[in-house]
């Protein structure tokens, strides 16, 4: 199945950056790697990151679960109530499988991609992928008023956010190659502290890095404060998980 519309959601791969030095710093140069993949938590930010850091890089950006919505013509919430989570976990599969064999873009994945190992191995192998980890408290404190996500609409849901973290966030790890502490910064800090992360891994042009002097100065002393927690994470053979939600 054609995903274009899929993967054009944002950005769009740069038109051409103009000739010659522009302050003092050289045209940014193609990025390194062709895939770059958000994985963690529901509500730590992947979709909203993701879009900006597609912008930085000149990457197309794709959602996982936009895409999935897309194939099934029905909201998440709805199809998890009509055919059940493992039904859902067989179309995000294809949609993982499908969406990393093509390069130039940034991915944003549900919050249960990393349950099943064939997930696991496409999203490590075919690209880079980055884990941004919030705590369950503070994932609650986004979420508490959210009515989409169909395994957190339960009595207890912080309780349900802490079962969720202790079981993922193993398999978050070792599917990522960088982890980055997600709990406070704004969107322009974590995208900032995101690029940075890859910029030091020698995985992106640096002149695609914006400049903390460039930022205001809550977000350059957040970003600043927060990269000291930034993290390569070492990959393991990571065991398969039971369902969660997306």
């Amino acid at each position: 199945m054609a995903i274009g519309a899929a993967i054009g959601l944002a950005g769009g791969m740069s038109a051409g950056m103009s000739a010659g030095k522009k302050a003092g710093r050289h045209n940014p140069g193609p990025v390194a790697p062709t895939l770059i993949s958000l994985v963690g938590m529901p509500g730590c930010g992947k979709s909203t990151v993701g879009r900006q850091l597609a912008r930085h890089l000149g990457l197309r950006f794709a959602d996982t679960d936009a895409e999935i919505e897309r194939r099934i013509g029905m909201g998440i919430r709805d199809f998890f109530a009509a055919h059940g989570e493992e039904r859902f976990r067989d179309v995000e599969q294809d949609v993982i499988d499908e969406l990393t064999q093509h390069g130039g873009h940034m991915l944003a994945t549900g919050g249960g991609a990393v349950l099943r190992p064939s997930n696991r191995d496409a999203l490590h192998s075919r690209g880079h992928v980055v884990y941004l980890r919030s705590t369950p408290e503070e994932l609650f404190r986004r979420l508490r008023h959210d009515t989409q996500r169909p395994l957190l609409q339960v009595a207890d849901p912080l309780r349900k956010l802490r079962e969720l973290f202790r079981e993922r966030d193993p398999l978050y790890r070792r599917t990522a190659h960088f982890t980055v502490e997600a709990a406070r910064p704004s969107v322009h800090a974590l995208t900032g502290m995101v690029l940075m992360q890859l910029e030091l891994a020698g995985l992106v042009d640096p002149a695609r890095v914006p400049s903390p002097i460039d930022a205001t100065p809550a977000s350059a002393t957040t970003a600043a404060t927060a990269a000291t927690a930034t993290t390569p994470t070492t990959p393991t053979t990571p065991a398969a998980g039971p369902g969660g939600p997306p």
